[in-house]
């Protein structure tokens, strides 16, 4: 895993330089990848998931349920990699990642990951667990972006299956976006938020100036689960100080047989 390093740019210089420079455009993905294996665990998967997401094209790709180790399971799938899912995952495409582990049992623990063709100049793993067995947790990284252009924050969410837990999570992501990332940085929040009941753009908008692609392109979040014939709108990508263009679902060929949830892709313009 890469070390964490400083964020060299003040935020006056971000928006000076970012004054000067004509627009730029990133390519980010976000899955579900269910910890490599196909619903209700019946096959693993992760060679074909791993072909996949690169088919994709993603400048950075957002990850939920990766797996950071488990002990037993290279005894039972010959192809089960040695490395952590994410290092398995990044291969020589993106250079850089960053994983942060939420759940932890006796055979290992998974979490959430992000990859990155732009370095990683630090990350965090903040917990936003609330009670009983679910832990969840925010993975927020600084991206540094060529030619001295403002650095992005990403932050990677899985946020709990309860509305209550929800809604209080959410409050941490405003409590961060406010707080701890400077008001003139782009950001990009992107995750499966589980907000079937679609409450989570009044609150993100109003607490941090988040706005959802999906809403701001078709009026509505996507649809994205279960991925052979998404019903629910569970997964988003929000971003602030930057527009999307083409946000997409990807195609349920692959990847309703990779994934519980759909993966979900956009063009961010800064």
């Amino acid at each position: 895993m890469h070390a964490p390093r400083s964020e060299i740019q003040s935020p006056e210089a971000n928006a000076a330089v970012a004054s000067s420079l004509p627009a730029f455009s990133i390519k980010v993905m976000t899955v579900n990848i269910h910890k490599g294996f196909t619903f209700f665990n019946r096959k693993f998967i992760l060679h074909e998931l791993r072909d996949a997401v690169r088919l994709v094209g993603a400048d950075v790709v957002f990850m939920q349920e990766v797996a950071g180790t488990h002990a037993t399971h290279a005894d039972k799938f010959n192809n089960y990699p040695d490395a952590p899912h994410y290092e398995f995952l990044a291969d020589s495409i993106w250079p850089e990642f960053a994983y942060g582990r939420n759940a932890v049992y006796t055979k290992g623990h998974h979490g959430n990951a992000v990859m990155s063709k732009f370095p990683i100049i630090h990350y965090e793993n903040r917990d936003v667990s609330i009670s009983g067995p679910e832990r969840r947790g925010l993975l927020h990284c600084v991206l540094q972006m060529p030619d001295r252009r403002p650095n992005v924050h990403a932050v990677c969410v899985h946020l709990g299956l309860l509305e209550s837990h929800r809604k209080q999570q959410m409050d941490v992501i405003c409590d961060l976006v406010r707080n701890d990332i400077p008001s003139t940085a782009p950001v990009i929040v992107a995750g499966d938020f589980n907000d079937w009941r679609q409450h989570a753009q009044k609150q993100l908008e109003k607490g941090a100036g988040l706005y959802e692609v999906f809403v701001q392109a078709q009026g509505r979040p996507a649809r994205t689960f279960p991925a052979h014939f998404p019903l629910l709108r569970l997964d988003r990508i929000y971003v602030r100080n930057a527009v999307a263009h083409a946000p997409v679902v990807l195609p349920r060929k692959p990847w309703s047989h990779l994934s519980d949830h759909a993966p979900l892709a956009a063009e961010i313009v800064f």
